[in-house]
């Protein structure tokens, strides 16, 4: 099966700051997409869509289309609309995968589908991050170096205040002492979602190969295993005899 990825972008950096856009020139959503595409071919077919598009470019009829949904964002979260988060947070529910990208962290809709204020510490002195494997079986860690270094990156720090992961994938160290989980997964209804940290608009990260890895990585494991999807609900049956054979009971059971 084809897995459908959709990567969204606020895209305001690039279309308002010279110097971002001469790193990312088709911008943050352009490199991401490209990456995906070199390292999965026809596994993937990739869109991409930014907050300026129209509903953001996150139609139910596009949400309904997409089996992950890889989400950028950084000084635009306050202009996402509500209506289009609560649509997020039901594709996810029922079974869209989730990939939330660096300042992707504060979004509304990561912090509503975890719950808390995901905040964490931080600083931008452009100094060297090193990715280290904490579950070097996990999918998303499949091929990945052991560990691989980012030579200038935002500086990310603990406390991270997000719930216990699932899955603690990666964790980074900065020149500074710092140390991060830059790298977790959660459930939420249906669906998978997994946390990635590195990818600061002001470096140009998103064309690392190891960093384009972890996201190919993280497509194939958040793409839900079916097409089918629906939100977790609640339902009112009419009660069944399953003391009886012809009601369901198992083959043996007393009439």
């Amino acid at each position: 099966m084809t897995i459908r990825a959709l990567v969204w972008n606020e895209n305001i950096h690039e279309t308002t700051q010279p110097e971002i856009r001469a790193i990312y020139p088709e911008g943050i959503h352009g490199a991401i997409a490209q990456g995906l595409t070199e390292l999965l071919g026809d596994e993937v077919e990739v869109a991409t869509a930014t907050l300026a598009d129209p509903e953001h470019g996150l139609t139910a009829e596009v949400l309904a289309a997409t089996d992950v949904l890889l989400w950028w964002g950084h000084i635009g979260h306050d202009r996402v609309d509500d209506e289009v988060v609560a649509r997020v947070q039901e594709a996810v529910l029922g079974g869209m995968g989730l990939l939330v990208l660096h300042s992707g962290h504060f979004s509304k809709i990561f912090t509503r589908l975890l719950g808390t204020t995901c905040s964490l510490s931080w600083r931008n002195a452009g100094e060297r991050e090193i990715v280290w494997t904490t579950s070097p079986g996990h999918p998303i860690a499949a091929g990945v170096e052991q560990p691989f270094v980012i030579d200038q990156q935002e500086t990310y720090g603990e406390h991270f205040d997000i719930p216990e992961p699932e899955s603690q994938v990666f964790i980074s160290s900065f020149e500074g002492g710092e140390v991060f989980r830059s790298g977790v997964t959660f459930t939420r209804g249906r669906g998978r979602i997994f946390y990635f940290s590195p990818g600061d608009q002001e470096y140009p990260v998103y064309f690392h190969p190891q960093v384009r890895r972890v996201l190919a990585n993280g497509v194939r494991w958040a793409a839900p295993a079916s097409d089918v999807r629906a939100a977790p609900a609640v339902s009112n049956v009419t009660r069944r005899d399953w003391s009886r054979a012809d009601d369901g009971a198992l083959e043996g059971a007393p009439a």
